[in-house]
């Protein structure tokens, strides 16, 4: 079957379609290119065609490219991938430009026929390069239509001509939230942008595509950077303004990624170097640029982590083989708190009739209450339509009767983290459950074995670890007791998959994964505040290395009083082998101070009245006095990343992971481990098995034996191997 087919009305419009064989969203294939330059061709040798409109047949237009495409330009090309990559863009450059000249002679840019983009939802990456080529660009205005160049995301940046044609359309401070920040346009918001140029509704696409390239002269197709006299949008690098805006981005770039992300930068150098040249050499810096970026071993991680890795995972990749569809239709929720309701809520969004429940009705109305106000936000900020809100809050019952679960395919119980609380919630709702029903807790700490007990049917329990705020937050970890069945499983990744989340599966154990390789983090950032390092010193150390939050902040954000509720738990339960750290102290002193983080308006950081930070507190020289000779910033570095990705490592030692993919992006979802590393066992593969043991017995020689190297990395040492295959994506 056809990817890409042209149809010719009797009014000389060719339609140019893209349909994609077996797939529900558009991606440009190796085969995809062929076939869109044999369409363009065809059309603009048909002397009958007077204009192309360029569209979808599926309800969005493209999702992005098929990244296997540069991993075969590499393979191609031997022993000098560099080469085949570089080759690779410039044909794509090629084929962009036969479609932004449209057969118009290059000199007099006379003769060209006029080509009209029409996309009916979302255009991505690839898909927008292809639309910024053509000359009038038209999306629906519809709620889930949005236009963006989200490379930037995946560890790249566009390199089929998005880069050099935004930045010369909108000039470089515009078009930093499309480029640098990878932000989806939505179809108004795009126009006003200058990304696209009309917003008609979805009925009206195909017939405003067609009236423009009926109507359109000659003059409405040169793009600028093609006429004589071209300017850039807020000046040339070499004028007094264009001086200023590169200065300017260039530290604005710096401030952001700290210099973590190669994408960042090399794009940027390719605007810049791009702009002191005509069009067509600024397409070759940006291959050149691009090119660079995807030989950076940094680049090739992000991109298996986060598009490859990521997108198994999400199509069922820890799925049991042969289990039959298990997909929820009817949710119940036990507990109307914060999480409880963002549960219910992310669910009733997804389509799934959901039951609320709390104590008593009056709660769980409070609780519907609760996700009523905060689907009116996005209502007032334009991202919600008040049909859609409606519609979603109409999915939801509160109630506080246990009998009306009966029905439920699934029932997630969010109360109160004590296991005798939910011992009785559990054995109250497992029994007024179908034999077919599944009982997930939703638990952070609590071993999912142990709550089984109380089930009616261990096998059909089992943990659905959401993380907060669970409207935002894409990772869910699913946790296997020891009795959890092969159905029990299916379901939760069915449910899991059907909120546009990501799940990763670990077995049953102290912390589960995400939490097990924080929490080693954080308490690194607090032993050195003990061990009288500044704590500017620590969190500056931790954004250098990408983390989103340092190690302080982020204990402000999760709750100082949490954190000494959990170092007491552990210790009760490991007794004698319980890691004590100085660390402990300090949350114990700022807990009895009443510096209980975020929520109390006081932490390791000061707050302002509406909240925001107000620097870190000064106070806590006090307690814990900053040491004259600081420690060098490698040093800090290093023992904040190694100290949890060693854990990582421990975790599937253990069995706790079963699969290296699950680890890297659960690392990067769930907490933000340093995306540029693509997860641990991604960075640990960069270090290479020795230098990482090295740096380990290093770093336990100095500091203690939570860094001694775990077994699997000593054996990968010897062995000369990695984590990851050698031929893996």
């Amino acid at each position: 079957m056809a990817i890409f087919t042209l149809e010719t009305d009797a009014e000389g419009i060719a339609t140019i379609t893209w349909d994609l064989p077996g797939r529900s969203m558009n991606i440009l294939t190796y085969e995809g290119i062929a076939e869109l330059e044999a369409a363009f061709d065809a059309a603009l040798a048909d002397p009958a065609v007077r204009g192309i409109v360029l569209t979808s047949a599926k309800p969005d237009f493209a999702g992005g490219m098929d990244l296997g495409i540069l991993a075969r330009m590499k393979a191609e090309a031997g022993p000098e991938p560099a080469r085949g990559l570089f080759e690779g863009l410039m044909n794509m450059h090629r084929l962009l430009r036969k479609i932004e000249r449209a057969g118009m002679d290059p000199k007099t840019l006379k003769g060209g026929k006029p080509v009209a983009f029409a996309s009916p939802g979302l255009c991505a990456g690839i898909g927008t390069e292809i639309a910024l080529a053509c000359h009038r660009r038209f999306l629906a205005d519809q709620p889930k239509a949005r236009i963006g160049l989200p490379e930037i995301l995946l560890g790249i940046f566009p390199g089929a001509g998005g880069t050099t044609r935004v930045s010369r359309m909108l000039g470089l401070m515009p078009a930093a939230p499309i480029l640098l920040e990878g932000r989806m346009l939505r179809a108004k918001e795009a126009r006003a942008a200058g990304l696209v140029d009309e917003t008609p509704a979805p009925a009206d696409l195909l017939s405003a595509a067609r009236a423009w390239v009926l109507s359109a002269q000659e003059n409405d197709l040169a793009k600028p950077w093609d006429r004589k006299g071209f300017k850039m949008p807020g000046g040339a690098p070499y004028s007094h303004e264009g001086f200023m805006t590169f200065v300017g981005a260039s530290a604005m770039v710096q401030g952001k990624t700290q210099g973590a992300y190669p994408a960042a930068k090399a794009m940027l150098s390719a605007i810049y170097e791009g702009a002191l040249t005509d069009f067509d050499t600024a397409l070759r810096i940006e291959a050149r640029w691009f090119t660079h970026v995807l030989m950076n071993p940094s680049s090739s991680a992000m991109i298996r982590t986060l598009f490859l890795s990521k997108q198994a995972l999400e199509k069922g990749a820890s799925r049991p083989a042969g289990e039959p569809d298990r997909s929820v239709r009817r949710l119940g929720v036990i507990g109307a708190g914060m999480m409880g309701a963002g549960i219910a809520g992310v669910a009733a969004e997804a389509g799934i009739e959901t039951l609320l429940l709390d104590r008593d009705e009056a709660d769980a109305e409070r609780g519907k209450a609760g996700l009523a106000a905060a689907l009116d936000k996005r209502v007032a900020r334009g991202r919600l339509s008040p049909e859609r809100r409606e519609e979603i809050l109409g999915r939801i019952t509160a109630g506080a009767d246990f009998a009306a679960l009966a029905p439920c395919d699934l029932v997630i119980e969010a109360v109160f983290e004590d296991p005798a609380v939910k011992a009785d919630v559990i054995a109250r709702a497992t029994t007024a459950l179908g034999p077919e029903a599944t009982f997930a807790t939703n638990t952070s700490t609590l071993p999912v074995s142990e709550l089984a007990r109380a089930a009616a049917d261990p096998s059909r329990f089992i943990g659905i670890h959401f993380f907060s705020p669970v409207e935002r937050m894409k990772l869910v970890e699913i946790i296997l007791g020891r009795e959890t069945g092969p159905a029990a499983i299916a379901r939760a990744l069915d449910f899991v998959r059907a909120l546009r989340k990501t799940p990763i599966t670990v077995q049953d154990a102290r912390f589960f994964y995400a939490n097990r390789c924080v929490l080693p983090y954080v308490l690194e950032g607090v032993r050195m505040v003990a061990e009288g390092v500044a704590p500017a010193l620590i969190e500056n150390a931790a954004k250098q290395l990408g983390f989103p939050l340092g190690p302080l902040q982020l204990t402000d954000e999760v709750s100082i009083d949490l954190g000494v509720k959990i170092a007491r738990a552990t210790k009760a339960a490991l007794g004698s082998a319980y890691p004590a750290s100085p660390g402990d102290a300090v949350l114990e002193t700022l807990a009895l101070l009443g510096r209980l983080g975020r929520k109390a308006g006081a932490g390791f950081y000061d707050y302002d009245a509406k909240g925001g930070r107000a620097g870190l507190w000064p106070g806590l020289a006090d307690h814990w006095p900053v040491a004259a000779e600081q420690p060098d910033l490698a040093g800090i570095r290093n023992r904040l990343a190694m100290v949890q990705t060693l854990e990582a490592v421990r975790a599937l030692d253990e069995g706790v992971l079963g699969d290296v993919r699950e680890g890297d992006v659960g690392a990067i979802l769930g907490w933000g481990y340093m995306p540029w590393t693509g997860g641990p066992f991604s960075w640990l593969d960069m270090l290479g098995a020795p230098r990482a043991v090295e740096m380990a017995r290093d770093l336990a020689a100095r500091h203690g034996a939570r860094f001694d190297p775990p077994r699997r990395l000593l054996d990968l040492a010897e062995s000369g191997g990695a984590f990851y295959p050698a031929d893996a994506a």
